[in-house]
């Protein structure tokens, strides 16, 4: 089964970095989406399916913090569960208690780890 994937970061070296690494690890991916921002997120949300969604805490327009809200709080009971991993250079800015009450679920550092990334597409796609 492939998966539909939504990167949501402010950096285009990030968005491929994370695509490439899905593709040189062989994660089965159908739709690999990108946005630069939280309000480009909700609007390809409310268009495609999407089965894990990387979204970047710090960002111009809307932040993943306040994306993730938007996402929790859906009328599609689908959407609102979709895994959401944030991916943030400042993490120690906010603590595990502050992600998990927006709604994220886990959490990758950068730099980033492309081990840990795929480990935890896997821990979300292969149920």
């Amino acid at each position: 089964m492939a998966f539909n994937i939504l990167v949501v970061d402010d950096s285009e070296t990030i968005r491929a970095i994370v695509a490439k690494t899905l593709k040189i690890a062989g994660v089965p991916v159908s739709n690999l989406y990108q946005a630069s921002n939280g309000k480009e997120a909700l609007e390809t949300l409310k268009k495609e399916w999407i089965d894990v969604v990387f979204a970047d805490i710090n960002m111009p327009v809307m932040d993943g913090m306040e994306c993730t809200r938007n996402i929790r709080a859906m009328t599609d009971p689908e959407k609102a569960r979709i895994p959401i991993i944030a991916i943030t250079g400042n993490a120690q800015n906010y603590s595990i208690a502050e992600f998990k009450e927006a709604g994220i679920d886990d959490y990758l550092p950068k730099p980033l780890n492309f081990d840990v990334l795929v480990e935890t597409v896997k821990k979300y796609t292969e149920g």
